[in-house]
């Protein structure tokens, strides 16, 4: 019993001993997986470390770095100072600056501390480019303290590296901002006291005045140092909506300029130079002295526009304020001219206090007067002074261009012929040939507008009538109210046709010609889908509520619509008396004026009743719940089928 007892724990002991051996020769495996787990993921960090310190490595070319989207932050952050370059590796002007930038680079690097200088492909570092308002190449911009300022001088080592020796200073601040701030309590007094002042309605979250913006800055540091300055204005539209509804402020961003409290819609252009140079002009005389008569017969030999002369005995007389202020009111549009010149009175033979409106040589006509002359006294309206400008603007026969065509061919119904129209010497003749053909027609119809244009400067509106393959020489149409167009069938041209052209019209025989895409068979979605074709029997439905969105297929605003438009469709699908639709407005013609399209989305509300005041959507948030907004204020009624009950 006791030897069994020894023996038992001999191998109890034997046991243990094995247990002990086999734990010193190493872990098990389910230890040996987690540690190799272990082990793996300090692998994969220290790859993904590796990987980051190589996005954020600032590389070297010739002496200058290169950053973008993701180093960019981390090398800026603590830098006083840095130079910037956006380029684009196709732009000519970049790769001529290219060793300048070099040397300014190899400068600034024995700069006492070193100032570092980078170059940033835009073209392909397009968060950055964005950030900065990059949109030329080269665009060189100095970093202070994260703050960009924008270099405006030339592109020399000497001149660049000054600069950037002067913003470094640690006293060097920016210049102050020198847009005037408007609001309802100052807008009055700052207006009303300049003799011209620039102001800008502006809404915060709109794009396009976000693009305004650093141009708007420049133009206004650069008008402030003339002598006298032109004072640039801005009012925030969204926080002082009195003001913006006072101006008839409907889209953002609206510039107005004012004289003396008057406001003139501003038509110039939108970057620093095209606005300096635009508004030195407006600051000067709305019309312009005429010395000597050679000018008034250059004038009529060579002119290619209304004549428009104030004959006055001085300054000092009353008549000539007035004409002043009258041509303030026209001068976007129109050249003013007056004269104190008693030798040019006689040539127009008219005494002092008139206004003389005239056309040049080549569109007078037997037809019509040689001029029209109006008495202007001290007591004369500035509204009567417009009107006769406006009633005389236009010959008998005008030539319409592509450059005159908003503002002086507005009046409908305009009768058009279409044909190689050339007033050059060589070519005056054929087009005067053609020209006085319409003219014997015109005198008979005083009541349409005429005017010749030429086929080539008006190709896609020779297309759009159907007329581009026609075969003829000279075509004709005639464009309507409403939008509407008409062609004359192609046909030798002469007189006796184009007189039963217009006569046909003038009897209501003619059908308009409308570019539309076939009309859907399926047009059962959420949103309506209209045409050409459809325009008038769904847009125009007298009975119903339409939303309609004027769309382009290439547009990226349209894409991202697209789906928040889906669902607004879906939303009031089953309102009778609601109609969501859109319309292709590349592929359609819109035959209605009133629904003027000058950029794609365009959304307008077309009310049952009122189909003639459309209103125009001008919310910058696009989403269902601004869109449903919308529709809900200017519904005129909505109903629900039984399937929505």
């Amino acid at each position: 019993m006791r030897l069994r007892k020894a023996c038992l724990l001999v191998l109890l002991l034997a046991l243990a001993q094995l247990l002990v051996a086999a734990s010193a020769w190493g872990p098990d495996e389910d230890s040996s997986n987690k540690e190799d787990a272990i082990e793996d993921e300090e692998e994969e960090e220290e790859v993904e470390e590796e990987e980051e310190d190589d996005d954020l490595e600032v590389k070297e070319e010739n002496g200058v770095l290169v950053l973008n989207d993701v180093n960019f932050d981390n090398f800026v952050a603590d830098k006083d100072t840095v130079l910037l370059e956006f380029y684009a590796p196709w732009c000519g002007h970049c790769k001529q600056f290219a060793p300048e930038y070099e040397k300014i680079a190899s400068a600034l690097k024995e700069n006492d501390p070193p100032i570092p200088v980078a170059k940033i492909d835009a073209t392909s570092e397009s968060a950055l480019a964005g950030r900065f308002g990059v949109s030329g190449y080269p665009t060189i911009k100095i970093l202070k303290k994260g703050q960009a300022v924008d270099y405006e001088g030339s592109r020399t080592q000497e001149e660049i590296v000054a600069k950037v020796k002067e913003v470094s200073q640690p006293n060097w601040t920016p210049p102050p901002e020198v847009t005037l701030v408007l609001t309802k309590e100052n807008f009055d007094e700052v207006v009303d006291g300049a003799d011209i002042i620039l102001v800008e309605f502006y809404a915060p979250w709109c794009g396009h005045c976000k693009k305004l913006a650093p141009e708007y800055g420049k133009a206004a540091q650069e008008l402030s140092k003339r002598s006298p300055p032109i004072p640039l204005a801005k009012v925030d539209a969204t926080v002082e909506t009195d003001l913006a509804k006072r101006f008839d402020v409907s889209g953002y961003p609206t510039l107005k300029i004012f004289r003396k409290g008057k406001p003139f819609d501003y038509n110039g252009p939108r970057e620093k130079y095209g606005i300096v140079d635009y508004m030195i002009e407006q600051s000067g005389p709305p019309s312009k002295e005429i010395m000597s008569l050679k000018q008034v017969q250059e004038f009529l030999k060579d002119g290619d526009d209304v004549i428009i002369i104030g004959v006055f005995k001085a300054e000092s007389d009353p008549a000539y304020q007035q004409y002043q202020d009258a041509a303030n009111n026209l001068r976007e549009d129109y050249k003013f001219h007056h004269t104190f010149s008693t030798e040019i009175a006689k040539f127009l033979k008219v005494s002092s206090g008139k206004l003389v409106v005239m056309q040049p040589e080549k569109f007078q006509s037997k037809y019509e007067p040689r001029s029209h002359v109006m008495d202007i006294l001290s007591s004369t309206e500035g509204s009567a002074i417009k009107d006769h400008v406006l009633k005389h603007t236009l010959p008998l026969v005008g030539h319409r261009k592509t450059s005159n065509d908003a503002k002086r061919y507005t009046r409908r119904p305009l009768v058009v012929v279409y044909y190689s129209v050339d007033f050059s010497f060589d070519y005056r003749a054929a087009t005067q040939f053609w020209r006085n053909k319409v003219l014997e027609v015109a005198k008979d119809f005083p009541e349409y507008t005429f005017a010749v244009a030429d086929e080539d400067d008006f190709a896609t509106e020779v297309k759009d009538l159907g007329l581009s393959e026609s075969g003829e020489d000279v075509n004709a149409a005639i464009l309507d109210e409403g939008g509407r167009k008409f062609a004359m069938e192609p046909d030798d041209f002469d007189s006796d046709t184009l007189r039963e052209f217009v006569r046909a019209f003038k009897k209501g025989k003619l059908k308009p010609v409308v570019k539309s895409q076939p009309v859907p068979k399926n047009n059962k979605g959420p949103v309506r889908v209209v045409v050409g074709k459809t325009f008038d029997s769904i847009v125009m439905d007298p009975k119903k509520d339409v939303l309609i969105e004027f769309y382009a297929p290439w547009c990226g605003h349209c894409r991202q619509l697209e789906p928040e438009y889906t669902a607004l469709g879906r939303k009031y699908k089953n309102h009778q008396s609601l109609v969501i639709a859109k319309m292709d407005a590349t592929a359609n013609d819109i035959p209605n004026d009133r629904y003027k399209v000058e950029g794609f989305p365009t959304i307008y509300f077309a009310p049952s009743g009122d189909k003639k005041n459309p209103i125009k959507f001008e919310d910058g948030n696009r989403d269902l719940e601004h869109l449903s907004k919308f529709v809900e204020e200017h519904a005129t009624k909505l109903s629900r089928t039984r399937d929505d009950l």
